[in-house]
């Protein structure tokens, strides 16, 4: 989810399409299609929703939008429209930021279906005049459009002064909008019965749900290949490392996953999404055994916690050490012996920030229940809470560098270890043992003993509606309930808070992973969030 605006096509597009679209419409001149029986069968991913203004309307009728927002969009406009949105493959770009710096950009290649329920000449209008001044607001103006009979309908090509297009074909109610000129006439390809329809796919179902999305096996390539790039940058400065990273990271991932399906519903007020990450049969086998639910997990270890934070993670696993060996024997496999080798020592490095040199063997002398936590909001002081089994090999399992002050007088009640340079530290409190950043661990061992109850409550509310699971967190995030208000209501003070609470749990099934996410916003929150972040963009 990091990398979730390489996923995310222009949506401010589609929504701007969508929500522009007259509220005078009162029939149809044609019969009205199925957006998705339009779409080509190879779409990499795909996404719809049956009734746009509902789906928006699960975020605008909400309690925590109530609470960030002095008024509410009109959205019945876009009520009843019907959207398919398609991915069809990935280019890639230069972006000139500064004289000297030039970045790279994935610019996925997009075409939009939407039924508007209206009449022809409604469409066409809206196309040649509210589409059309949009796009030129985004290209910076002086666009050129031309537009020309094509294949029964209109044809439509807007051209910026840099040679950026987009393209949009309006048939009937239907209208067609795209950045690449392609994908459009491939759905008018299946419209004449000249190509399979994605609707043929067994994947692509039916339900009472607010949107659904699927992302092929060639998708998850090409998005594993994206994301793999990304992620090295982001690893290390080192060449080596960023190539080996962009390297194995997208193999292992074609080598375990075949397909993901998402499907959003509304659940008592909040967003729920519904990730089913389909696996190899393998791979499925391997973790359904040994990544396995211990039962309700040991909550009373949040009680070192401040109740503030903004990610806290509980861990709940039969055997953790057994779960780790089966994962990275999943991920060597999935590669090379040689890159599996060095998988091995790699994991190692992820767990020095927390101050643990030998994890298998603090994994060994820890129980069932881990909680992780992040101190800060970009994860740069990030802490470990567990409760002791063995003493000896969890003092053992730690860097050498951690270093014990001598006391003063008699046994403290808290005993401290830290780096020679004082980033990372750990605390042995009774039976639990505290360990990472060192800011972290200070704040944890400082709290008000007097206000556990009060913060432990806190803390178990935030986990609403936690079922036996290996692993479940709850955090917040302000930036996209922030952003959400800028594009859709008006805020009631901009200094007010905005935090969205969210609960993801994981678990693995027969074949593969499911992950459901009970959100104020979800993943539609977030793709909304996505058109402010691109508007902010554009703007500076």
């Amino acid at each position: 989810m990091r990398n979730r605006n390489l996923l995310v096509p222009r949506f401010s597009l589609l929504f701007s399409l969508c929500l522009c679209v007259s509220a005078g419409t009162f029939s149809c001149s044609s019969k009205p299609i199925e957006p998705r029986t339009v779409i080509p069968a190879d779409a990499l991913v795909y996404l719809e929703t049956d009734d746009l203004g509902r789906t928006l309307s699960a975020i605008t009728d909400g309690e925590a939008f109530a609470r960030i927002s002095a008024k509410k969009p009109d959205l019945s406009a876009v009520h009843g429209i019907k959207l398919s949105i398609a991915i069809m493959g990935f280019q890639t770009a230069e972006q000139q930021v500064t004289d000297d710096q030039v970045i790279g950009k994935i610019i996925p290649q997009f075409v939009a279906v939407a039924e508007t329920n209206a009449w022809s000449w409604q469409a066409t209008s809206f196309a040649e005049n509210k589409l059309g001044e949009f796009i030129n607001q985004i290209y910076g103006g002086g666009i050129e459009l031309t537009v020309t009979p094509k294949d029964g309908g209109k044809y439509f090509v807007w051209t910026a002064a840099d040679g950026r297009k987009a393209y949009a074909s309006v048939h009937g109610s239907v209208i067609y909008f795209g950045n690449d000129e392609s994908a459009i006439e491939k759905c008018l390809a299946v419209k004449r019965g000249e190509a399979e329809s994605i609707a043929k796919n067994s994947k692509i179902t039916t339900g009472e749900r607010l949107a659904f999305g699927y992302v092929s096996p060639d998708g998850v390539a090409q998005i594993a290949n994206i994301a793999g790039v990304s992620l090295a940058i982001e690893a290390s400065e080192e060449g080596e490392v960023q190539s080996f990273v962009a390297r194995v990271l997208p193999e292992l991932v074609r080598n375990s996953v075949n397909e993901i399906t998402w499907i959003a519903t509304l659940a008592k007020g909040r967003i729920e999404d519904n990730y089913s990450i389909t696996t190899k049969a393998e791979v499925a086998a391997i973790f359904n055994e040994t990544i396995t639910a211990a039962g309700q997990p040991d909550t009373s270890l949040l009680e070192n916690l401040p109740a503030d934070l903004p990610s806290v993670t509980l861990y709940s696993v039969r055997d953790p050490q057994v779960a780790l060996r089966s994962m990275l024997l999943v991920a060597q496999k999935q590669t090379d012996p040689a890159a599996g080798a060095i998988l091995n020592q790699y994991q190692k490095l992820l767990f020095e920030p927390y101050g643990i040199a030998d994890v298998e063997m603090f994994l060994s002398a820890v129980g069932q229940t881990i909680v992780t936590a992040k101190l800060d909001k970009d994860g740069d002081k990030p802490g470990v809470i567990a409760r002791v089994k063995d003493r000896t090999r969890v003092q053992q399992s730690l860097l050498d560098q951690l270093q014990r002050p001598k006391p003063e007088t008699g046994e403290p009640e808290v005993e401290v270890w830290k780096t020679t340079d004082g980033e990372i530290s750990a605390a042995l409190v009774g039976d639990i043992i505290i360990i990472g950043d060192s800011d972290f661990v200070a704040k944890c061992i400082e709290i008000d003993r007097m206000t556990i109850g009060t913060r432990l409550e806190a803390l178990r509310k935030r986990f609403f509606g936690f079922k036996s699971v290996p692993a479940a967190t709850t955090g917040t995030d302000d930036a996209v309930s922030g952003s959400i208000v800028e594009l859709l209501g008006e805020s009631h003070d901009v200094n007010a808070g905005r935090n969205a609470e969210f609960l993801t749990e994981t678990e693995f099934t027969r074949t593969g992973i499911k992950r459901r996410t009970v959100a104020d916003f979800g993943l539609i929150g977030t793709i909304i969030a996505q058109f402010a972040v691109e508007e902010s963009v554009r703007n500076n």
